[in-house]
C-alpha cells in the first residue's frame, strides 16, 4: 500500500517543518509547490512555477489524485482537491470537506465582495502554537485514514 503524496501550497504555509515531521515518520513523498526557490530538505521534491496567481494551485491540481493530501489555505484548490479524491487541509490543521466546502467557497466570495466595497478587512488572526498542534494532530489523522483506505 503506497502511502498518500503531500503537496504543499508553500508560498505562504507556516508549517512546511510539519509537514516535513510528519511525512518522515509516515514514509509519504512531499511536494513542495512555489513561486521562487526556497530550501527544502534532500528527501522533498521542490517544484517551481510561474509567479502566476493560481500558478501553483493549477499544478497541484493537475497532479492530485485519490488519496493525496494537499496542505492549502486556498479554498478554490481545496475544492478541487476534493473534487479530485484528495483530501486538504489549511494551515490551522481544518479539514475541508464535501460538507463543509460549498460554505467556505460562499464565504470567500462574500468576503471579497465586502472587500471590493473597502469593508471586511482585517485579514487573519496570527498564527499561534495551538493552531500549530490542531495542524499536526490534523495531519497525522489525514495520513492514517488515507493509508487505510490505501
Amino acid at each position: 500500500m503506497k502511502p498518500p503524496t503531500i503537496f504543499v501550497d508553500a508560498d505562504a504555509c507556516p508549517v512546511k517543518e510539519e509537514i516535513y515531521r510528519v511525512a518522515r515518520r509516515t514514509r509519504c513523498q512531499v511536494q513542495v509547490v512555489a513561486n521562487s526557490f526556497m530550501r527544502v530538505p534532500p528527501e522533498v521534491t521542490l517544484n517551481v512555477v510561474d509567479a502566476g496567481p493560481d500558478a501553483a494551485d493549477d499544478w497541484i491540481a493537475e497532479r492530485v489524485q485519490a488519496g493525496d493530501i494537499v496542505i492549502t489555505n486556498d479554498i478554490p484548490l481545496a475544492s478541487r482537491t476534493l473534487k479530485a479524491g484528495g483530501s486538504a487541509l489549511s494551515a490551522t490543521g481544518k479539514a475541508f470537506t464535501e460538507r463543509s466546502i460549498g460554505a467556505a467557497l460562499a464565504t470567500r466570495e462574500l468576503m471579497e465582495h465586502l472587500r471590493s466595497f473597502g469593508g471586511g478587512g482585517g485579514g487573519p488572526k496570527p498564527f499561534s502554537a495551538a493552531d500549530r498542534s490542531r495542524f499536526l494532530s490534523a495531519l497525522d489523522t489525514a495520513v492514517q485514514k488515507a493509508k487505510r483506505r490505501g
